[in-house]
């Protein structure tokens, strides 16, 4: 068995890191002047930055210590998810980005709650999705905490500057630090840092995918002829988990994408809706290169330990930290940290805007409040609130970090995606329909999800469906048959032209 060779270098590069997060932050302090810059980056991004900040905000502590979790465990059968969500930042592009920019340019949308009241005429709507995105910002968030959390345990036992650190202060330092650069700069800090995190991702992937080669004789090949001689299925086309349920997650990470706010609401931050064209390529490039990670360090770790290099893991989504641990050169293993860090920060300072952006500016109109005076203060308060409420999430639940990040990502496909998708591309679509199917997702996924866990129960569909799937599922059918059932709602003579487009 190999042991893990304490080095400060990794610590130092992370804390260099935090550092530089912090210095954005307080740059973008001077330029956050109102709550347009602080929610939607003052609607000026390029293409570049967007497409960076998309790709930055999807790769996150779920696909770079989750992933490898997942493969470390089950195989490839989460490939599914990683091939599905790049299908679906397309759909998500070409069902929602143009109608979505242009929403924002003709009724002042700050918000995807905003978009979606102005498209139905319904402070209901905006209020149940404000409410659905609130309540995903949680799940989500914790993910990226839980992930944190171990990523931060490993490089400091790495180090061997201190000794064993719990999960729980490395999950409360790692949360200053974001929920700092966050309530300093708002979503201006957000995109800012996903410029040097989604660089630091990209030569983080390259780097490891060589590292990995490098520690088989038989390069990739014998990494796979060890998993496959000891269970063949492993690397089948659907891995452990069978057809039945990577199908079904084909269907809720392809679909689904046109439902996750830190994706969607990047289309209200660019600048033109000509740059919509350049920013898809750019993204579904730089995400590709970044899932490296997701399938290389899954497979590695199950290879080594199967050949009694390494002991066997006590949790799967040690497997990320595992391999920096004890394969990687100190330098690469700094940057390779780092990188994780900033896969996970880029997404949680994305959903710690949208929770802030839901509490302080859609929740009070949706309720028939006056708008919220001196919102940009209420919003730095709300995200550090948030910030809090996630941390305690965390820390309570013992669930892998896989297991958060896909019930994040079920919660808002199921409550947003007919709303969303349907809604910005049928005429028909209306707010009776829109609601119900909001309120069916929300009870289908986190309804069920604490109805189980008040029974200690659980539930399994048969022959392994997902059930955010399943709740996905149930969410369009029940918007298409009220959107039916009901009098078709006559459109604002704007809204009506934009769904033309």
């Amino acid at each position: 068995m190999i042991a893990a060779p304490s080095s400060a270098v990794p610590l130092v590069l992370v804390a260099l890191y935090f550092a530089a997060c912090l210095a954005i932050g307080l740059w973008a302090l001077r330029r956050t002047r109102d709550a347009r810059d602080y929610f939607v980056a003052g609607r000026r991004l390029g293409p570049w930055v967007t497409a960076i900040a998309l790709f930055s905000s999807v790769m996150s502590g779920f696909a770079f210590v989750g992933g490898p979790g997942l493969v470390y465990r089950d195989g490839l059968s989460s490939m599914w998810m990683v091939v599905s969500g790049i299908l679906g930042t397309c759909l998500s592009t070409f069902l929602v980005g143009k109608r979505l920019r242009l929403l924002a340019e003709v009724r002042d949308a700050l918000s995807l709650p905003d978009a979606l009241a102005a498209r139905y005429g319904s402070e209901a709507v905006r209020g149940l999705s404000a409410l659905a995105i609130a309540a995903g910002v949680l799940a989500y968030l914790a993910t990226q905490i839980a992930a944190m959390a171990f990523v931060l345990q490993g490089l400091l036992r790495q180090s061997g500057l201190v000794g064993e650190v719990g999960l729980e202060l490395c999950a409360a330092l790692a949360t200053a630090v974001l929920v700092g650069y966050c309530i300093l700069g708002g979503a201006l800090a957000s995109v800012a840092t996903d410029l040097m995190q989604g660089a630091m991702m990209m030569a983080a992937s390259a780097l490891v995918f060589f590292a990995v080669r490098a520690q088989f004789e038989g390069g990739y090949a014998e990494a796979f002829r060890t998993i496959a001689a000891d269970d063949a299925e492993a690397l089948g086309p659907f891995g452990t988990q069978g057809a039945v349920t990577c199908l079904s997650w084909f269907f809720l990470f392809a679909l689904g994408g046109s439902g996750q706010p830190h994706i969607v609401t990047k289309n209200l931050m660019f600048r033109r809706v000509a740059d919509l064209r350049r920013i898809l390529p750019l993204t579904i490039l730089t995400g590709t290169v970044a899932t490296l990670l997701w399938l290389v360090l899954g497979v590695a770790m199950r290879a080594l330990v199967l050949q009694g290099r390494v002991e066997p893991l006590a949790a799967a989504d040690r497997a990320a930290p595992a391999f920096l641990e004890l394969w990687a050169s100190p330098w690469l293993a700094g940057i390779v940290f780092a990188a994780l860090f900033a896969a996970i920060m880029s997404t949680a300072d994305a959903f710690l805007n949208l929770g802030a952006a839901a509490l302080v500016h859609d929740l009070p109109r949706a309720f028939g409040f006056r708008p919220v005076q001196h919102e940009l203060r209420w919003a730095r308060l709300a995200t550090l609130l948030l910030g809090a409420a996630a941390l305690g999430f965390a820390l309570g639940s013992r669930e892998l970090v896989a297991f958060l990040g896909s019930f994040g990502w079920s919660t808002f496909a199921a409550a947003l995606v007919p709303t969303v998708a349907l809604g910005l591309n049928w005429k028909r679509a209306n707010a009776t329909a829109a609601c119900a199917s909001m309120a069916t997702g929300l009870a289908a996924t986190i309804g069920v999800e604490l109805w189980l866990r008040i029974r200690g129960a659980e539930l399994r569909l048969p022959h392994g469906f997902d059930r955010g799937a399943a709740a996905l599922l149930l969410s369009l059918l029940v918007f298409l048959a009220v959107a039916r059932a009901t009098p078709r709602t006559p459109l604002p003579r704007d809204i009506d032209t934009l769904l033309e487009l």
